[in-house]
């Protein structure tokens, strides 16, 4: 259920037109430029008269009340825990390099995908996040972040952005349009929902679409991702390859390597294989698997991961090997879980 308040961020600009209405004309672009380039509180856009920030602190709240803020043993991977009205809860994770940011978004409080090996999964899902839940994420990320400027966006923080297209697509544009990030930064991913990256061929931004894909073969992902049940492999690459004649962007594979279940030279070919069937082919990132308490089977050592990469192209396929970061503050892939207990698989 989504919440009944109108929060800071909901509004478009035509929506603060309306609420400024009676305010002069240019109190609309100084408002619009401080929250949306300066990245400012309205208790801090000094231009505005100070009844009107005081009115628009009282009349359009925040929405993200801050839980937890987590920082990981090298500084540079800072997790936020935000609590959303009704109680749900998300995560954000600011990754930090010398001189930009990257954040990556949640896209829904929990999920309903059920990947085993994914603590959002087993946690569940609660709510959709609005469009101003979404965007708050990256403001209060690009905040933290200080004079490093934020050059990417990710959603593949909590939950399955296909499954909440709307309001992940107007977020989008916000952050695109307003905050002023090109579509070429801006990475949506799946785990294999057709219809969405169907319908996000059709949006009007050039955007990456992320793949979680992890099986090459329908037996083994229907394990891993049930989802794949409902829209199998071959279904999932028509859609891809479809995407890439529209956009012209590049499609990229994730991959998370589990010791001894997909990462045999076997799933080396399968998955060298699917990649040719795109033109130009697919892009691979591998992911150490991350711990999580409900799935018991561990990572592949990183060792045989590199070796997996080097397979892979010998076979064709460009692979890198993602960095893990926040591992130690569990804001690594597949560890977010905002706080909720999960519940421990019993599969081997």
């Amino acid at each position: 259920m989504l919440p009944t308040r109108t929060t800071l961020y909901d509004l478009d600009r035509e929506a603060f037109g309306e609420l400024l209405d009676g305010e002069p004309r240019y109190r609309l672009d100084q408002l619009w430029s401080g929250l949306y380039e300066q990245l400012s509180d309205p208790a801090d856009i000094t231009n505005l008269p100070k009844k009107l920030r005081e009115r628009l602190d009282r009349e359009l709240p925040g929405a993200l009340r801050p839980v937890t803020e987590s920082v990981s043993d090298s500084g540079d991977t800072v997790k936020f825990l935000w609590e959303l009205e009704g109680g749900s809860r998300v995560e954000t994770v600011l990754m930090l390099y010398s001189e930009r940011a990257t954040v990556c978004v949640s896209s829904q409080a929990g999920c309903a995908m059920a990947c085993g090996f994914c603590a959002t999964g087993q946690a569940g899902f609660t709510r959709h996040p609005t469009v101003g839940e979404i965007v708050e994420q990256v403001v209060r990320a690009a905040q933290r972040a200080g004079d490093r400027r934020v050059s990417n966006i990710v959603f593949m923080g909590m939950g399955e952005p296909m499954a909440n297209l709307d309001r992940v697509w107007a977020a989008t544009e916000r952050i695109h349009g307003d905050i002023g990030l090109s579509a070429r930064h801006i990475t949506i991913s799946t785990v294999g929902l057709v219809p969405g990256i169907t319908a996000l061929r059709d949006k009007p931004l050039p955007v990456n679409l992320a793949v979680s894909l992890h099986a090459a073969n329908d037996a083994l992902r229907d394990e891993l991702v049930p989802i794949n049940r409902r829209y199998p492999i071959d279904a999932l690459i028509e859609a891809c390859a479809d995407y890439l004649e529209v956009k012209n962007r590049r499609v990229s594979f994730e991959w998370a390597m589990i010791d001894g279940v997909n990462d045999r030279r076997s799933d080396a070919e399968e998955l060298a294989a699917l990649c040719r069937r795109l033109r130009p082919s697919a892009h691979v990132n591998l992911i150490p698997l991350n711990p999580t308490p409900g799935y018991p089977t561990t990572g592949t050592p990183l060792k045989r991961v590199h070796e997996f990469r080097d397979l892979l192209e010998e076979l064709g396929t460009n692979a890198t090997v993602r960095q893990n970061r926040g591992t130690d503050i569990d804001a690594a892939c597949g560890q977010l879980a905002a706080g909720q207990p999960v519940v421990l698989s019993t599969k081997s």
